[in-house]
């Protein structure tokens, strides 16, 4: 099962959904017999997503290329070495015909940091197969990556328990 025209899809802005809106997209998919690739950037760890995708793990497929910690400054060389292998495991699910949807999970996040230019987004776009769909997350997409997208949906923050004081909570946001 597949579709014959895949587009790039961009989840970016301030607010909460933009990873949970691509794990629905990735749901969506394997519900459909759709292969699903996901390399999360930034993240390392057991988080609550990482157990729940492993029930479909015939179906969606998730690396972690982050180290887990929040990066200020410049990134060290251990996290670009990481953030290194990640862009070249998502040329290569793109490039292997197996996926039908590809996820740079917190892509954009890791372009801001300096863990690889925002032309290695733009590349990875423009190699995109045909019949692919990529989607790329994180706040502070690149003007070019939204202007080369064919869908940019920006999550606002209107209001949010966090500025509360309520921290993370497993199952919630983590």
């Amino acid at each position: 099962m597949a579709f014959k025209n895949g587009y790039t899809q961009i989840y970016t802005g301030d607010g909460k959904g933009k990873t949970t809106a691509s794990l629905g997209l990735a749901l969506r998919a394997a519900g459909a017999g759709l292969k699903v690739y996901i390399a999360q950037f930034i993240k390392s760890g057991d988080y609550s997503e990482i157990r729940a995708l492993a029930r479909f793990a015939d179906r969606i497929t998730v690396e972690q290329f982050g180290l887990g910690r929040f990066i200020k400054g410049k990134p060290a060389p251990e996290d670009v070495a990481a953030a290194q292998k990640g862009l070249a495991a998502v040329r290569s699910a793109l490039a292997s015909g197996r996926y039908k949807v590809v996820i740079m999970e917190e892509g954009n996040v890791a372009a801001l940091c300096g863990l690889f230019p925002v032309d290695a987004i733009l590349e990875i776009m423009a190699q995109k197969p045909g019949d692919v769909e990529l989607v790329v997350t994180g706040r502070g997409a690149d003007a070019r990556v939204i202007d080369r997208a064919d869908l940019v949906t920006e999550m606002k923050a209107v209001k949010h328990y966090y500025q509360a004081g309520v921290a993370a909570r497993t199952g919630i946001e983590k």
